[in-house]
C-alpha cells in the first residue's frame, strides 16, 4: 500500500492546533470537573456536537486529551467500550466503583486500562496543569452514562443530555 504525504497530512494532529471544548461533557460545569477536552482521533464519547476530531477516521480506536487544573477531572461515569488512560504529565488518581469507592494513582506514562461496565473517574493530583489520554475502543464508541448523583449535579448548573446523547441548556 502507498500513501501520499497529503494522506499523512490529513491523518497527522499537531497538539499546538489542536481545538478544545471546555464544556465537552455533562459534568464540566461542576467546579471540581472542569477540564478541556482534546478529541485526537475519532469523536470519542464526547458530549459537544461542535468539537470536532483532528483525525476523524478512529479505526478501531479513539484518542482524546483532556487537560486539567490540580484537583479537577471526570466525574463517575461508564463507557459501553473500554476505556485506557495514560497519564502525560504529573500524577493523577483513577477512581472506579459505583460510588467511586476505589482509587489508584498513576504516574507520568503509567496506564490504566478500565473494563466496560465499571463507572469510573479521573482526577489530576498534581500541584501544577495537567494532561491524561483516554484511549477508547471502538471506531463508534456510544455514549456516557452517568452516576445518578453527576446528572442531578450538572442540571444544577443548567446542562442535561438530549435524547442523542449531546449537552444542552436547560430551558
Amino acid at each position: 500500500m502507498t500513501i501520499s504525504p497529503d494522506d499523512i497530512a490529513k491523518r497527522t494532529a499537531r497538539f499546538k492546533e489542536l481545538n478544545y471544548s471546555e464544556q465537552g461533557y455533562l459534568d464540566t460545569r461542576i467546579p471540581a470537573h472542569k477540564r478541556n477536552t482534546y478529541n485526537v482521533i475519532g469523536r470519542g464519547v464526547t458530549e459537544d456536537d461542535n468539537l470536532k476530531p483532528a483525525i476523524a477516521e478512529a479505526d478501531g480506536f479513539n484518542i482524546t486529551y483532556i487537560g486539567a487544573e490540580p484537583g479537577c477531572g471526570a466525574a463517575l461515569h461508564d463507557h459501553p467500550t473500554v476505556e485506557v488512560f495514560i497519564a502525560m504529565t504529573g500524577k493523577w488518581a483513577i477512581i472506579w466503583g459505583d460510588e467511586g469507592e476505589h482509587e489508584t494513582i498513576i504516574d507520568q506514562f503509567d496506564v490504566v486500562s478500565v473494563p466496560p461496565g465499571v463507572m469510573r473517574g479521573f482526577r489530576n493530583e498534581s500541584d501544577e496543569h495537567g494532561f491524561i489520554m483516554a484511549i477508547l475502543g471502538g471506531s463508534d464508541s456510544g455514549h456516557v452514562s452517568w452516576a445518578k448523583s453527576v446528572v442531578a449535579d450538572a442540571e444544577k448548573t443548567g446542562l442535561r443530555l438530549n435524547e442523542d446523547g449531546s449537552i444542552t441548556e436547560l430551558t
